[in-house]
């Protein structure tokens, strides 16, 4: 299986070799004809993605996990747009970052350029295979693609389409390769490709991110889980933390920025409360709460600090009362896993110590924490949110896959 793994990391070098040079032009285009092409192959991808979907219920894997996994038309249609959303995005490779004459006539200048190549190791969700191949492939890289065994069917499927594109296109195929997940030695074969591979991303739950880090022999950038809190201020609009709390919650449970945790100051909790607990039992979420939870409801579980750590990925939230935005940051400096933390207040001092005093990738001031999205947030499709604080953090678009280098140009210039 290494011989097998450093092969492919071999071809994807010469491949990122081509991507380098390649114009924007071309890699639009190629862009747009892998768009086009994983449209008109919906029923192919459709039908694979059926067969790991039916082996995954076989296996008794939770039906929270089957959703990230599933394809339909839509899903197909929405990824597919987005790939011609990063055709449409400027290009970063070639973006002088910075640059200027210096005293002695040298002139510098710092350019973006391509990273090389770039190893995904991801679990479920086979969206994640056509965004971080168009990612990678704009931003001039060629990428090697280790997904789940639970989806092996259905980013074959993806990956052939667009390696057919992307050839028909006239760039290299093997810009975008997969690499087996039927062997778990791959995964390991991919991170200690040192001298092969540039960087390796790990995409997927707290274990295979913590195996990334402590194995790899490869520069990584930490794509953290989500333990996402919601805090609800006494200055709060609560109507909207309502609606906040709720499209945090529910809008889609098993992704990353879904809440996790819900904190209300004691000076809204009377009031709160009881339309909170009403609106998350109405969408069957179930509440793990402290005295102030459980006193308005029976069906409110003991809340224990595993469950405020916890990354539910399901319908359920920890919850509880905080008696000063204080008490809150406490709160979340402990608990956060610092993926995305919101507040709801109408106060611009109160909004103003959250943004200053949460360490977080990403914070919202009344809006979901839902927002934590390359899409949303006009990156075209994302390749994953660092929560780490080197090279990238928050949602990895284009300009976080490059890396820079120097020119200087003089004159006959000796030192």
């Amino acid at each position: 299986m290494k011989d097998q793994v450093h092969a492919a990391a071999r071809r994807a070098r010469l491949a990122a070799g081509s991507l380098a040079v390649a114009t924007r032009a071309d890699k639009d285009a190629a862009l747009r004809d892998i768009a086009d092409a994983l449209v008109a192959g919906t029923d192919a991808l459709v039908a694979a993605n059926a067969i790991d979907v039916d082996m995954a219920r076989s296996a008794g894997t939770s039906e929270n996990v089957i959703d990230r996994l599933r394809l339909d038309t839509a899903r197909v249609a929405a990824f597919a747009d987005g790939v011609r959303d990063i055709a449409g995005l400027p290009d970063p490779v070639g973006e002088v970052v910075r640059g200027s004459t210096l005293p002695n006539g040298l002139r510098m200048q710092q350019i973006r350029v391509p990273m090389g190549v770039i190893g995904m190791i991801y679990e479920g969700r086979p969206n994640v295979t056509a965004d971080a191949a168009a990612i990678c492939l704009k931003a001039g890289s060629a990428v090697l693609l280790r997904g789940s065994s639970s989806a092996a069917r259905s980013n074959a499927a993806i990956i052939q389409i667009m390696r057919g594109a992307l050839e028909a296109a006239g760039l290299p195929a093997d810009a975008i390769q997969q690499i087996p997940a039927d062997d778990r030695s791959s995964a390991t074969h991919l991170m200690q490709a040192r001298g092969l591979v540039d960087l390796v991303i790990p995409r997927g739950g707290a274990g295979l991110i913590r195996a990334v880090v402590e194995e790899s022999t490869v520069p990584v950038i930490e794509t953290g889980v989500g333990n996402c809190h919601v805090y609800v201020d006494a200055d709060a609009d609560l109507d909207m933390a309502l609606d906040i709390v709720l499209n945090s919650k529910t809008h889609r449970t098993s992704v990353c920025n879904a809440a996790e945790s819900l904190l209300v100051h004691r000076a809204v909790a009377d009031v709160f409360l009881p339309r909170v607990i009403k609106a998350l039992h109405a969408a069957d979420v179930t509440i793990h709460g402290d005295e102030a939870f459980r006193a308005l409801d029976a069906a409110v579980v003991p809340v224990t600090d595993e469950d405020h750590a916890t990354e539910y990925l399901s319908l359920d939230i920890s919850a509880r009362v905080v008696e000063s935005i204080d008490d809150a940051l406490e709160h979340i400096r402990r608990f956060s896993s610092g993926h995305t933390e919101a507040i709801v207040t109408s106060s611009l001092a109160a909004s103003s110590r959250f943004t200053s005093g949460v360490d977080a990738a990403a914070i919202m001031v009344n809006a979901s924490t839902r927002f934590t999205d390359g899409g949303e947030l006009g990156f075209g499709a994302e390749i994953g949110i660092s929560t780490q604080k080197l090279h990238a953090r928050g949602p990895m678009g284009l300009t976080e896959m490059t890396t820079t280098k120097y020119v200087v140009v003089g004159d006959g210039h000796v030192r």
